[in-house]
């Protein structure tokens, strides 16, 4: 699967979705798909898909689907429902959309499902929309709320 043409700068600086091996699909205002292969090293005591694994990559459509104007926006909390667990080769893919946005606060649902189609997770994402734009440089790690 390919990545589209231009990665924002955002993602081209997320080295933790990089080393997960996470592919943006879809990156447009209010909605963003990422697909992600379960390694082997992705698996936990049960050998099955460890969580927190499922968490990033529903975090990580969270994270392009708030941020779409020229301010940073961060998690002020998210959930997630495991409803079906995977295994190392399987493709899981993370649909994410924009629920309602009102001042410097947002609601976006997450949908985590499986090669088959199966949904795999829920995840609820609130956002925080900060008074700070995009970094030209750097990790932007700093929060300014």
């Amino acid at each position: 699967m390919s990545q589209p043409a231009e990665l924002r700068p955002m993602m081209r600086r997320d080295r933790a979705s990089h080393a997960l091996g996470m592919r943006v699909e879809v990156d447009e205002p209010g909605r963003a798909v990422v697909s992600m292969t379960v390694r082997e090293d992705m698996l936990n005591g049960f050998d099955i898909t460890h969580g927190g694994l499922v968490f990033a990559l529903a975090d990580t459509a969270f994270a392009i689907v708030c941020n779409e104007d020229e301010k940073v926006t961060v998690a002020a909390g998210a959930d997630i429902t495991f409803l079906k667990s995977t295994r190392a080769g399987q493709v899981l893919t993370a649909t994410g959309s924009r629920r309602a946005r009102n001042g410097r606060t947002g609601l976006y649902d997450i949908t985590v499902t499986d090669e088959t189609g199966d949904v795999v997770a829920e995840f609820r994402g609130r956002s925080l929309t900060t008074n700070r734009p995009f970094p030209a440089t750097g990790s932007g790690t700093e929060e300014d709320t």
